[in-house]
C-alpha cells in the first residue's frame, strides 16, 4: 500500500525515484493530498543541474514538507528574479 510514511522513508534513504513513484501512487488514491503533492513537485525539480544555484535555498527546497515552506520558496524565487 502506497502511503506518504513509505515515500518519506525511500526519499529519506536515498530512493527518491522509488520516493516519487509511492507520491505519485498517493495522489492517484487521495487527489488532495498536499504533502504528496508537495513532495511530487520537489522531487521532480530535482532531475535538473543548476550552476551557482544559491546552496542554501537548494537544501530548503529539497527538505520542503509543507504548503507554508512552498509559499516561502515561490515568494523567494519571485524577489529573487
Amino acid at each position: 500500500m502506497a502511503t506518504v510514511t513509505l515515500a518519506r522513508l525511500y526519499e529519506d534513504q536515498g530512493h527518491r525515484k522509488d520516493a516519487l513513484e509511492i507520491y505519485q501512487e498517493v495522489i492517484k488514491h487521495d487527489p488532495e493530498n498536499k504533502e504528496a503533492k508537495i513532495a511530487v513537485r520537489r522531487l521532480s525539480g530535482e532531475r535538473q543541474v543548476f550552476l551557482g544555484a544559491n546552496k542554501k535555498m537548494v537544501s530548503y527546497f529539497i527538505k520542503m514538507s509543507s504548503e507554508e515552506e512552498f509559499k516561502k520558496f515561490e515568494n523567494w524565487l519571485v524577489k529573487w528574479n
